[in-house]
């Protein structure tokens, strides 16, 4: 095992390295750069004084582009500013060096630099994750184990028919009738609808901390749970089910055990490994992509929201900092997975046998 997990841990530099070259080529390659997107602001920011009576003229770094006309003076300064006066594979051989560190650089646009931002934005994405992974693993797994004693029932089938509704219908929207309902929409105003916090937060007893933190998270974590019961109730029912038909089950109820001792002593380690083998994808999702929406819809600024709003300003430092932070974990979490395996059940191994 524990060569195994050398490998597994060896092998995260290389992954790493090879996400990391993808998407590098692929962002720095892109139209629509660092360099146009200040010169886009600086025309705008021309335009703006312009139509309020002003001189459209901008002086930046000491480069004075007249009507938008930018010289090549100040194109080349732009491109030393951001670092785009070296190669490509030279600024992607400087990055890798500084992130071996943990050095994400400064972002672009945002006068702080990476590492802030995103130990600033880690907790709202974590606090928003968590809760809904562990609201989603205590309904489900119960809700799966009672539907595969109650197959075929009146209760499985009405349950059934739910999860699927609850399924299709798309956080966002589910969020924007949470909002409606009982964020001050039309209805109620029983939740706010701003932030993970309220302004008075730090001024807050230790109690009253607490009541203003999940009176806050209620919303978006219903809103992102809400899809998410589905998959993972119908996944635990059917390993369950597999698991019931089998003979060493049929054994222990002839031996004279009851249904408690059969299904907790022996079924439910057996059935919860495929579960746990869906928990890194199941993870990652949460993080990284169901996050994203639910994040703008609540103005909780998470990591999802960062790595998007990077993305649309080609903020790049931020870009490949949230990309190097998600993929870490996603490495991370699969050999945590790999750890969880080994303990529901010591008979896996993981090393080779000829």
């Amino acid at each position: 095992m524990l060569a195994y997990l050398g490998k597994r841990i060896a092998l995260i530099i290389p992954t790493l390295l090879g996400i990391l070259l993808l998407n590098f080529i692929i962002v720095q390659t892109a139209p629509g750069g660092p360099v146009e997107q200040m010169m886009n602001k600086i025309n705008a920011l021309g335009e703006e004084r312009s139509m309020l009576g002003g001189s459209s003229d901008v002086i930046v770094q000491g480069a004075r582009p007249k009507n938008a006309l930018f010289d090549e003076q100040f194109i080349t300064q732009l491109n030393h500013q951001f670092g785009f006066d070296k190669p490509l594979w030279q600024r992607f051989i400087i990055m890798v060096k500084d992130y071996s560190t943990f050095n994400f650089g400064d972002s672009f646009f945002r006068g702080a630099s990476v590492g802030q931002l995103l130990v600033a934005r880690l907790p709202v994405t974590l606090s928003l994750g968590l809760w809904t992974m562990l609201l989603m693993y205590l309904i489900s797994i119960p809700l799966g184990i009672a539907k595969a004693m109650r197959h075929g029932s009146r209760f499985d089938s009405w349950t059934s028919s739910l999860i699927i509704v609850g399924y299709a219908v798309p956080g966002f929207l589910f969020a924007s009738l949470l909002i409606v309902f009982f964020a001050g929409g039309q209805y109620f105003h029983w939740f706010p609808l701003r932030g993970l916090t309220s302004a008075n937060y730090e001024s807050l007893a230790t109690f009253g901390k607490i009541k203003d933190y999940f009176h806050h998270i209620t919303l978006p974590v219903l809103a992102n749970t809400i899809g998410s019961f589905a998959t993972l109730t119908l996944l635990t029912k059917n390993s369950f089910l597999d698991e019931i038909h089998r003979q060493y089950v049929l054994t222990a109820r002839a031996k004279g055990a009851n249904w408690r001792q059969v299904l907790y002593g022996h079924v439910f380690r057996n059935a919860m490994l495929i579960v746990i083998a869906g928990l890194p994808g199941s993870l990652i999702g949460i993080f990284l992509t169901s996050s994203l929406l639910i994040e703008y819809m609540f103005s909780l600024d998470g990591l999802g929201l960062l790595g998007y709003e990077s993305l649309l300003t080609r903020d790049y430092p931020v870009i490949f900092g949230t990309l190097f932070l998600f993929t870490l974990i996603h490495l991370v979490v699969k050999i945590l997975s790999d750890l969880v395996y080994l303990w529901v059940d010591p008979r896996i191994t993981f090393e080779s046998h000829s």
